[in-house]
């Protein structure tokens, strides 16, 4: 599994926070949720993201906005409207003095707001991961990714109101295929990490392509040249000017991404986690993990 395709299959909502917010201006909500990823898709009407630190955005209808979180932001009718909601960890809602706001504003199925045909409506979807692969790609995306429509945004805000049995699971396959679809358009353009763009070279996109499909295998930068038809010293030096970083760095790094993913579930073993990876023993993948991760796997697979 190549880095985008780990990124891709990451993502995958188990009952995933769906509402849609119609709006009246002046409005201004302050998102203080800590959610990993949020998706923001303008359906009607215009919005202005306002982080704590950088520059401000305006949405535009049909556009699709992904936020990588933890951090605060607000998002508003106007840069300079106050916050009037503040959107708490759990998808609380409350007044900026902390009172409780959801019943007052719930305007039925999965949509809330302070009017019931506003000139702005926004579906904002929020995850909650846990894989260490996705974790590790999502930090080359920016804080805030914005996109054009999608072809699936008609049917989300169609089937986002809808009461029916076995709903939620549609809901949540129609956003991991909507993230998907704004992901791959955001990777293919030239605002793509060295790594992704790197995948279109002849010698270091298959030197990748070895190193992601086999992390198990004995690698050295002399095998892997060997494989890919060229000298120990040019693959050494253009993988570095492309990647950003030697062959076996990128390797460590992916080999200790997947075992961090690995150690997540309950039925893995250090030792096999070990051989999956490319490690000879648990204690030489233990002793990468530290000193690449600053925890032990032990650690690691506690939460700590």
């Amino acid at each position: 599994m190549d880095q985008l395709a780990a990124l891709l299959d990451g993502p995958r909502a188990r009952g995933a926070f769906m509402l849609r917010s119609i709006l009246d201006p002046p409005w201004s909500l302050r998102i203080q949720d800590e959610a990993p990823l949020t998706v923001v898709v303008m359906v009607r009407g215009e919005a202005w993201v306002v982080p704590d630190d950088g520059d401000l955005t305006r949405l535009r209808p049909g556009e699709v906005v992904i936020v990588r979180g933890p951090k605060p932001y607000t998002v508003a009718d106007d840069p300079a409207t106050p916050p009037q909601v503040v959107i708490l960890p759990g998808q609380r809602c409350a007044t900026i003095d902390g009172e409780s706001l959801y019943q007052d504003l719930d305007l039925g199925v999965r949509t809330w707001g302070n009017a019931t045909d506003g000139d702005t409506v926004v579906i904002t979807c929020t995850y909650h991961m846990e894989g260490e692969v996705s974790r590790r790609l999502l930090d080359v995306l920016p804080t805030l990714l914005v996109q054009q429509g999608d072809p699936l945004l008609p049917l989300l805000a169609t089937e986002i109101v809808k009461d029916q049995p076995g709903q939620e699971a549609v809901l949540d396959r129609l956003l991991d295929l909507l993230l998907i679809s704004v992901l791959r358009s955001w990777f293919a353009t030239h605002e793509a990490p060295a790594w992704y763009q790197a995948q279109s070279d002849p010698v270091v996109g298959r030197a990748m392509r070895m190193l992601q499909n086999n992390p198990a295998h004995p690698w050295t930068v002399a095998t892997l040249a060997a494989q890919v038809g060229v000298s120990r010293a040019s693959l050494a030096r253009r993988f570095t000017e492309l990647v950003g970083e030697p062959p076996m760095a990128f390797l460590t790094g992916w080999r200790l991404a997947l075992a961090a993913d690995l150690l997540r579930e309950p039925d893995m073993t250090i030792g096999s986690v070990a051989r999956q990876v490319g490690y000879g023993s648990p204690f030489a993948l233990s002793a990468a993990f530290k000193r690449v991760r600053g925890v032990s796997p032990q650690e690691h697979r506690a939460g700590r």
